[in-house]
């Protein structure tokens, strides 16, 4: 994974990130309506709002775009020491908003949720979380995607908290659409030539991938790579009728 080291006290953050510029599709119909969209096929987790954390609204540059119903999820990390306090992660959060924003010149931050090693979901980009937000985590697979990066460095030898891989799993699972299988693989379509795909070449992942399978990186670290296999079995049995 590509790092920098920010001023004292505000962790490493990764700079594989990029937003692709792909055309929003319409957002979901009403509930009720004509066409509207089967409901979940998970219950939705506990999220900690973006009010909750204090993101600054006024530092996002730009509203949020939809894209259509979640096909795959991408995992990552975000490069931040594994020894934090969990109460700290409001903070650590706001951090991350200012060097996605004004460090790297993004809209907002990049991932759609971010997970914690005591478990808890936090709401990342803007836009609501019920809605397909489209995100800025994965180059030229952004559409049709979430981005759910755990709030740590997880390479080789690190250890994947059990709460971190059931956070995970719960957030995938709630967001997939219906019918998709956590276990499964999907079929995407590239939009951008600095992933490993060309853009318009057709790429089959797994259903929950990591960063480093659509891109030139080692996010989200082989320890949680690793962990892949358990964050799709809990999704798979969150979804089970």
């Amino acid at each position: 994974m590509w790092c920098r080291r920010l001023a004292p006290g505000v962790a490493l953050l990764p700079l594989a990130l990029l937003a692709v510029r792909d055309a929003p599709a319409p957002p979901p119909a009403p509930p009720g309506s004509a066409g509207a969209r089967p409901g979940p096929a998970a219950p939705r987790p506990a999220i900690v709002s973006r009010a909750a954390w204090r993101a600054d609204e006024g530092m996002v540059r730009e509203r949020a775009r939809y894209t259509g119903p979640v096909s795959a999820v991408f995992v990552h990390h975000t490069g931040h020491p594994n020894d934090y306090d969990c109460a700290d992660v409001p903070a650590m959060l706001r951090a991350l908003e200012a060097d996605h924003v004004r460090g790297q010149g993004w809209d907002d931050i990049g991932y759609n949720f971010v997970v914690d090693r005591c478990g808890t979901v936090y709401e990342g980009r803007a836009g609501g979380v019920e809605r397909p937000v489209h995100g800025a985590h994965t180059k030229g697979f952004n559409r049709n995607t979430v981005g759910i990066a755990a709030l740590g460095t997880y390479g080789a030898g690190a250890r994947v908290p059990r709460a971190l891989i059931d956070g995970m799993a719960g957030v995938a699972a709630w967001k997939l659409r219906p019918g998709a299988d956590p276990r499964g693989t999907v079929r995407l379509v590239s939009t951008n030539d600095e992933s490993r795909y060309g853009q318009g070449e057709a790429a089959r992942f797994r259903v929950i991938s990591g960063h480093r399978d659509s891109h030139r990186t080692d996010c989200p670290g082989q320890a949680l790579y690793d962990a892949l296999p358990a964050i799709r079995e809990e999704a798979a049995r969150l979804r089970r009728p």
